[in-house]
């Protein structure tokens, strides 16, 4: 199974956890927070093969922390992956809108100077905003852009998807409505399965990397496919995005 977003290191025993996905073999992105939970990340998972740790600097520590944005870019030498970056519209993070911006475009920016990489996209109640950004970057200089847990309007996921983006889906998403809608019409070869864990979770308790496996069930509802050939579809998705 994969699990395109999660945060590996803010779980309460992230030890346990990792030793956890690798006795089940599950593919995980560890998106950061900060660039300097990169290193500490890579120590984590220094043995797992089937982990890969991404540099981020989460748009809700932007307007405290924006002054390394030097060193997420700096380490893009290191790293095939950015996340988790971008915007935040919602009211706590309005305020630090213009400063996100322009941390968000230096990234991508770098991403593009740097050959292009593969980038999980915050987008929360700004998704337009972070179309403008990846159109300004240039969508197929800046790499590929993968938006997290998506959460916009119908005539934004048709502009990400005539963009050329991804999306990452998870169990929390797809218990909403409004989610299942957007799933149910995304792309279906550019999409794969996330949790967010531990922020993202199911019956108030923190998902689990190997509980992205409950996106193929729902997925399958969604798109009225066989369970075995989503699995397939995502498997796929995730050889050709990383090939």
């Amino acid at each position: 199974m994969i699990d395109f977003h999660c945060h590996l290191d803010l779980y309460a025993k992230p030890a346990e956890v990792i030793a956890e996905v690798a006795r089940r073999g599950t593919y995980v992105l560890a998106v950061t927070t900060t660039p300097k939970a990169f290193e500490g990340n890579l120590r984590y998972v220094s043995e797992v093969a089937r982990i890969r740790v991404a540099v981020g600097l989460h748009p809700e520590l932007v307007k405290e922390r924006h002054h390394e944005v030097g060193l997420v870019c700096a380490t893009l030498a290191r790293t095939r992956y950015v996340g988790e970056v971008g915007l935040d519209g919602s009211p706590d993070h309005r305020p630090s809108m213009e400063l996100q911006r322009e941390v968000l475009r230096r990234i991508l920016g770098a991403c593009a100077s740097q050959g292009g990489r593969i980038v999980s996209l915050h987008s929360r109640m700004a998704a337009s905003q972070v179309l403008d950004e990846i159109e300004i970057a240039g969508a197929a200089a800046m790499g590929t852009p993968v938006l997290h847990w998506f959460s916009g309007s119908l005539k934004e996921l048709g502009r990400a998807a005539g963009l050329g983006c991804w999306f990452s889906v998870g169990p929390a998403m797809l218990a909403s409505r409004n989610g299942r809608t957007l799933a149910s019409l995304m792309p279906r070869d550019r999409v794969l399965p996330e949790t967010d864990g531990p922020f993202g979770q199911a019956d108030g308790n923190p998902l689990s990397p190997w509980d992205a496996e409950n996106v193929v069930p729902a997925l399958a509802e969604l798109w009225g496919e066989p369970k075995q050939a989503v699995a397939t579809v995502m498997t796929s998705n995730l050889r050709r995005l990383v090939s």
